[in-house]
């Protein structure tokens, strides 16, 4: 089944390991492809060996590290200005789609027109969901193969549609990175839209560059502005006491708390979010 052609950015930092990589993976997708690269301040010598690596893809410096949604952005408004595709997919510098990748998402939202938002299969088994007292968290699939309703999309490579993108508005830039795909959901199903993973529509993201400090950092921060904004402060509240009765634990436990577990980046979270301070993560925040 012929699909129209899907516009593409690819969020990239300091990484020409990996994006020759990528960009051949969603040049060699089974539906065409047009790709915009947003730098997010790479050192000067990165920058000057990326039109080499992108090939035909279109380049954005953008000059300093905006971080994932405010970069999203930047390829979002050129999207909108110069291009006429209904979809666009976002994505890191490493994520890797199965060249069968794209045609399986646009085979599930063709006759789903209510759908705004989507996102590639990413191998964990899990759906993403958002808990009004948590945030995001994961659930049970429902389904093997094919469409699965989800609170948000996935970042590792995710899909919006047009006309949700106009009537919604672009990510919340305080976000800076982590969650921000989260808000844009709960801003979409406000309006009316809905999301879904695609089971089967392959993607994998070999790597993380950030810190285990950093990530956690952004990661409890943004979901209590989450939750503030859309749920409530008495949400944030409970959700900042669930993190400091972790916190001990964690301490005594790191490796049961998972991957991301920083007992000093969910403490300068807290403290940041009390303060009001959103954006690029303080300098005390290890990179």
């Amino acid at each position: 089944m012929s699909h129209a052609p899907v516009s593409v950015v690819v969020i990239h930092r300091n990484r020409a390991d990996a994006i020759e990589r990528t960009i051949a993976s969603f040049a060699s997708q089974t539906v065409q492809t047009q790709v915009i690269v947003v730098d997010n301040g790479s050192d000067t010598a990165t920058v000057e060996v990326l039109p080499r690596l992108i090939g035909n893809a279109e380049l954005i410096v953008a000059g300093a590290n905006l971080g994932f949604g405010p970069g999203g952005n930047v390829g979002i408004r050129r999207w909108l200005r110069t291009h006429d595709t209904e979809w666009l997919a976002l994505a890191p510098h490493d994520a890797l789609p199965e060249p069968d990748t794209l045609e399986r998402i646009l085979d599930e939202v063709r006759d789903r027109p209510w759908v705004g938002l989507a996102s590639a299969d990413v191998g964990d088994g899990n759906v993403p969901v958002i808990d009004p007292f948590l945030g995001t968290i994961d659930a049970e699939p429902t389904v093997e193969e094919g469409f699965e309703p989800s609170d948000y999309p996935h970042g590792t490579l995710m899909l919006v549609r047009r006309a949700c993108i106009e009537e919604v508005g672009l990510f919340d830039e305080r976000y800076f990175a982590y969650c921000e795909e989260a808000e844009l959901a709960l801003r979409a199903k406000a309006h009316g839209w809905t999301c879904g993973l695609i089971r089967g529509a392959h993607v994998r993201n070999p790597g993380m560059s950030a810190s285990i400090e950093r990530v956690a950092y952004l990661q409890l921060r943004n979901t209590l502005l989450m939750l503030r904004d859309h749920f409530g402060r008495r949400h944030a509240w409970f959700r900042i006491g669930v993190a400091v009765i972790q916190l001990p634990l964690g301490m005594m436990h790191p490796p049961a708390r998972g991957l991301h577990w920083s007992p000093r980046g969910r403490i300068k979270a807290i403290r940041d979010y009390v303060r009001g301070r959103f954006g690029p993560p303080p300098d005390d925040v290890l990179v």
